[in-house]
């Protein structure tokens, strides 16, 4: 009786272990069980997304509050073992603007901040688009450059 107790006690581990959709609970890096490892989780591409959307700004100067940008896993958890660094461009360019301050950021603990970008001419319908080797790219949300 007591090694069938035992053989299921190690069958329902091995099957918790294997369906756990959150490695990091399984991680000693948390001060979990110490089964599994792996930074980014899931199975799929990590993909990129802005947690913080660039606001109105006056062309020329400091679009403000920083940009942000954030790295999940397949399953939607912050990837904070991601360490490729994540590119910013302009993706729709309705007047010709150029975009300069520091491009390309590496995340900390899954977020990359971009706080000196400029944007040299006023218009309406600019977006930004992350990307990363590895991830899936995102594109902001529209913003209007104004008139200095």
């Amino acid at each position: 009786m007591g090694m069938r107790i035992s053989f299921t006690v190690v069958a329902l581990a091995a099957l918790v272990t294997v369906g756990c959709p959150y490695p990091d609970l399984l991680s000693s890096r948390t001060g979990g069980i110490a089964i599994s490892g792996g930074g980014g989780g899931g199975t799929g591409p990590d993909r990129l997304l802005f947690t913080v959307q660039p606001s109105q700004a006056i062309a020329g100067n400091i679009i403000t509050p920083a940009i942000q940008v954030a790295v999940f896993d397949s399953l939607g958890i912050p990837d904070s073992a991601f360490a490729g660094p994540i590119s910013i461009a302009i993706g729709i360019n309705p007047v010709g603007g150029n975009l300069t301050g520091t491009l390309s950021v590496t995340p900390v603990r899954a977020i990359a901040s971009f706080g000196d970008l400029v944007i040299s001419s006023s218009g309406a319908g600019y977006t930004l688009v992350a990307s990363a080797p590895g991830a899936t790219s995102a594109t902001s949300a529209s913003f209007t450059i104004l008139t200095r």
